[in-house]
């Protein structure tokens, strides 16, 4: 996983500073997995924000171009990612398509919504990374179509070894413009978050599937 600090740090104060990360560590939030945690991360609300949405698209643009060069087509990750790859396909100038979690059960049955011929490079954006499961799911939909992932980029990570065990397993370069880390600093810095509240994002961190909030 490729990181730039400056642009952790940015990332990270852009997340804190529209909300986009929440903290509950006395009441936390149920993940999708069943994992308890207390910090939550809804990068959509990025979309809401013109300068910040902005700032990510071409931050994103430039990032893929100097990591994977430039690919055929860029392709979101289903639903959250739907609206900045979008964004990212239009500042290169590029096919964009999303993948869906699963193919539909009606019409088409499609998995892959747009255009894409077998052979074709592709990139996938996506909005943040967890344990990369449903991230890696579409890079198999991908795959099985016959592109050709150059590999990811995502706005956040939470950095969990898991995510970086998944992502080697299944050889898929991942960056992202910001990371965990970064935003513990960042929110310490500004004072967003107590040393106590420090202290209990990091143990979270450290063992996120057996965390206690007690």
């Amino acid at each position: 996983m490729i990181f730039n600090k400056h642009t952790a740090r940015k990332t990270a104060e852009i997340l804190l500073q529209i909300n986009a990360i929440k903290l509950s560590p006395q009441d936390p939030f149920t993940w999708a997995s069943g994992w308890k945690s207390p910090i939550y991360c809804d990068n959509r609300i990025i979309l809401s924000f013109p300068p910040i949405r902005n700032y990510i698209r071409e931050t994103m643009g430039k990032q893929i171009e100097k990591q994977y060069g430039k690919p055929d087509v860029i392709a979101g990750v289903a639903t959250g990612a739907i609206g900045i790859g979008m964004l990212v396909a239009e500042y290169l100038g590029l096919p964009f398509i999303y993948v869906r979690p699963d193919a539909k059960g009606h019409g088409r049955k499609n998995q892959i919504e747009g255009f894409i011929e077998s052979g074709q490079n592709v990139v996938v954006v996506e909005d943040l990374i967890s344990t990369g499961k449903s991230s890696l799911n579409a890079v198999k939909a991908l795959r099985e179509a016959g592109v050709n992932v150059k590999g990811m980029i995502a706005i956040f990570t939470y950095g969990f070894d898991v995510a970086k065990e998944n992502f080697e397993k299944q050889e898929v370069k991942l960056q992202t413009l910001g990371n965990y880390e970064s935003l513990l600093e960042q929110a310490v810095d500004t004072n967003y978050i107590t040393e106590k509240e420090l202290k209990t994002l990091s143990d979270w961190n450290s063992n996120p599937s057996e965390w206690n909030a007690n």
